[in-house]
């Protein structure tokens, strides 16, 4: 990649709209100012009942509870609700939680394959040290989240609606924003690989802090997103294809 093309593509992206494209170069403290930060959640737990035991129930109305290291692979909590609860080390291989909600929570050390928590909703909420794969959040809902340390495989978040959501030390592997919506999102020391922004629409994202950035597909819909001028020297080849660009030795 020659110098060349790179300040073709930094006057492209930084100077305006051009088919389609546009993003903000950080340039001191008023690029800053612009961005506007994820509001982090504030969740202070009461002290908790432990679980009783049992499976998880369609439906099912959890308030104050501490699930510790429970096995529910394979089990449906389809519409549950679950409010001033903690998660820790519990399995959730191939559990349904579609349409759950998790509000004033804290998950931590969860794992599984294949948990199904589409249209869910996801409301002051600490997801921490997950490992996850192939999780199913497509047209969820989630607002004043963060999501710390842990990897996450192939997290299908299309159509899902993010607001205030932080994303901090950990590891995403080919996640799925397609046709997502996000508003104050933060990226902080975090690897991003094989992201897919397909007709997603973004507000106040902030990607400057992510370890490594490493956009798939959707790199036109990078429009209300700020990235570092290191983080555009490295997407320039994939933003000199988006404007067609030829780049010859």
């Amino acid at each position: 990649m020659t110098w060349r093309l790179f300040e073709q593509v930094r006057g492209i992206v930084s100077g305006g709209v051009q088919d389609g494209v546009m993003v903000r170069r950080a340039t001191g403290a008023s690029s800053a100012s612009r961005v506007k930060g994820a509001r982090r959640p504030e969740v202070r737990l009461p002290p908790l009942e432990p679980h009783g035991g049992g499976e998880l129930e369609p439906d099912g109305d959890y308030d104050g509870l501490e699930f510790l290291e429970a096995d529910f692979a394979g089990q449906d909590g389809a519409g549950a609700r679950f409010m001033d609860c903690a998660l820790r080390g519990c399995a959730l291989d191939e559990t349904r939680l579609h349409h759950a909600r998790f509000l004033d929570s804290v998950l931590t050390g969860i794992r599984g394959v294949g948990t199904d928590l589409a249209e869910s909703t996801l409301r002051d909420v600490e997801l921490i040290d997950a490992r996850l794969g192939g999780v199913q959040l497509h047209g969820a809902a989630l607002e004043r989240v963060v999501i710390r340390g842990g990897k996450i495989d192939y997290l299908n978040l299309r159509t899902a609606v993010l607001k205030d959501v932080v994303f901090e030390s950990c590891v995403l592997v080919e996640p799925d924003f397609g046709g997502a919506r996000l508003e104050r999102v933060e990226f902080v020391d975090c690897a991003l690989k094989g992201v897919d922004l397909t007709a997603a629409t973004l507000k106040d994202v902030d990607l400057r802090g992510a370890a490594s950035l490493e956009i798939a597909r959707g790199v036109d819909r990078l429009a209300g997103a700020v990235i570092s001028p290191s983080q555009l020297l490295d997407l320039a080849p994939v933003l000199a294809a988006e404007v067609g660009i030829r780049v010859e030795g």
